[in-house]
């Protein structure tokens, strides 16, 4: 289980989007980062109300939830990446199939810490299934970044948590990926990406 539950927003621990450095549109992007992260991670998922479009307030028993947050451009794209995210996650056998099985994961960059660049794949019952989640958790865009990968020759991005309907900048996506063959006998690939800042994007 992969919780964030309303123990993480009361008695002064602050609500999400204040847990989150950075000014308001980097605190958004790392949010989305966050939930990217959570939902596409082994495990069940348990988001609290009000963390799903990024309450200002701690939780109040005695109150309803901040609704009129929902008027605002930030707050009502962050309810719809995190609809947009449990439709990927029900949508994709990879994310589901296995969740509780090591043969579901595969860590596939793990050496770039120092910039803060992971990426994995998720596996279903058929290769095909298999998905790619590359996060970018810092304020920098990476043109040209590239990752390497076993078996199929073609991807397609599915999901960027940088699309402006999500309040991202909408500037750096992926249309085409460019992969070029660099181990015939493994069938080794490599993939030239662009990553957007705070950002994850799917392949598949």
């Amino acid at each position: 289980m992969l919780p964030l539950s309303h123990d993480e927003v009361v008695h002064g621990k602050s609500p999400m989007i204040y847990k989150m450095p950075g000014d308001e549109w980097q605190k958004f992007a790392n949010l989305r980062a966050l939930y990217g992260y959570m939902f596409t991670h082994p495990g069940g998922k348990l988001l609290f109300m009000g963390n799903e479009f990024g309450a200002t307030s701690e939780w109040n028993y005695k109150s309803e939830l901040q609704w009129d947050l929902l008027a605002y451009e930030p707050h009502s794209a962050l309810k719809d990446y995190v609809r947009d995210l449990n439709k990927l996650l029900r949508g994709e056998p990879a994310l589901y199939e296995r969740q509780f099985k090591i043969n579901g994961f595969e860590w596939i960059d793990l050496n770039h810490r120092a910039e803060s660049v992971m990426v994995y794949r998720r596996k279903g019952k058929d290769p095909e299934d298999d998905i790619v989640v590359v996060l970018n958790l810092t304020p920098v865009v990476r043109m040209n970044w590239k990752i390497y990968l076993t078996g199929k020759k073609s991807w397609l991005e599915i999901f960027n948590s940088d699309k402006k309907e999500y309040w991202g900048t909408g500037d750096t996506y992926n249309p085409e990926i460019k992969t070029e063959l660099v181990d015939k006998k493994d069938k080794w690939y490599q993939l030239n990406l662009h990553l957007p800042p705070l950002g994850m994007i799917v392949l598949k």
